[in-house]
């Protein structure tokens, strides 16, 4: 009779074991590798299609942007600030994705009050008046990303003022305002943050500073503007 003995068996189970557990820790080892390998060419695919659109979004050689406003406005030398509803206008050329020549039309429209002292005050009330600046000057991208951008502007140019529009006919000086006038110096800087909806299209908030010289002297007003912007054309590479 032969015995055939359970220990070569046994032997044979173990190899095989072994086996198994070498080809399933290669698997995996593979696996993790080209776990890796896809998420790195996702990462720079995900790079190159963003790299992309900033491109896209600020390759524009033109920008045409309006909206509305608020600014706190003084109308004369000894008056209270009074709040004023305001629009704003502008295009944008651009010489660089970074460095631009703005130009903007602005109007502003609020309701003047006339001190407590003043015999006029309770004929007039709060008269309208408004004022009109026409700026230019260069616009600074230094922030550009992929849904947003950040800019600053520095703007200089002509105001026409009119503070009698609403006097009854009495003076803007009885009342104790600004003159009216055409043409008086004014300058503005501020900030622009540009929320982007499209390559082609945001929207735009921007806190500034507006110095007029209807007095004579600088008049102080700080204001925030909102509205939207829309980019064209292409410029040379």
């Amino acid at each position: 009779m032969i015995f055939r003995s359970p220990f070569r068996f046994s032997i044979s189970i173990q190899n095989l074991l072994a086996v198994l557990m070498v080809v399933l820790l290669a698997s995996s080892s593979a696996l993790a590798q080209n776990a890796r390998k896809s998420g790195r060419e996702s990462n720079a695919n995900r790079r190159a299609r963003i790299a992309r659109q900033i491109a896209d979004t600020y390759g524009h050689r033109w920008e045409a942007a309006g909206g509305g406003g608020y600014m706190r406005f003084r109308s004369g030398e000894f008056t209270q600030k009074n709040s004023e509803i305001t629009f704003w206008a502008n295009t944008t050329y651009y010489f660089t994705p970074k460095l631009g020549l703005t130009g903007e039309v602005r109007g502003a429209y609020g309701n003047a009050k006339i001190g407590n002292y003043n015999p006029s005050a309770a004929y007039v009330g709060n008269p309208q008046i408004s004022e009109y600046p026409f700026l230019v000057g260069p616009t600074y991208r230094f922030r550009m990303k992929e849904k947003t951008a950040l800019s600053a502007f520095v703007l200089g140019g002509p105001a026409i003022g009119k503070f009698d529009s609403g006097a009854r006919g009495l003076s803007s000086a009885q009342l104790g305002f600004w003159p009216s006038t055409n043409a008086r110096p004014a300058f503005s800087v501020g900030a622009n943050l540009d929320l982007n909806m499209y390559p082609n299209l945001a929207f735009r908030m921007t806190p500034s500073y507006t110095a007029t010289t209807f007095g004579g002297t600088v008049e102080n007003n700080a204001g925030f503007e909102m509205g939207l912007v829309y980019r064209f054309g292409r410029q040379k590479k």
